[in-house]
């Protein structure tokens, strides 16, 4: 899926939680991402936001950034 395919999905979700107010919106639309979204959309949309992120509506790009400070580094290990 094109980068651009998934800003624009962005912006819809942003779009869509707007009305709740700026916390309640970019936790909402980091919860629908998060398990909404298969890995390789967030894969290619945290790749999207590391190359700068054009065209993110501002909500959702904060929403992404927070998505992408806790999302499991690739090899990593969870030890029981």
């Amino acid at each position: 899926m094109s980068p651009d395919k998934l800003v624009y999905m962005a912006n819809q979700i942003a779009k869509f939680f707007a009305s709740q107010g700026h916390d309640s919106a970019v936790a909402g639309i980091a919860d629908h991402i998060g398990k909404f979204w298969d890995p390789r959309m967030r894969a290619a949309i945290f790749a999207h936001l590391e190359a700068g992120g054009a065209g993110l509506d501002p909500n959702a790009r904060e929403a992404l950034e927070r998505l992408a400070a806790v999302k499991p580094k690739e090899g990593a290990h969870t030890s029981h």
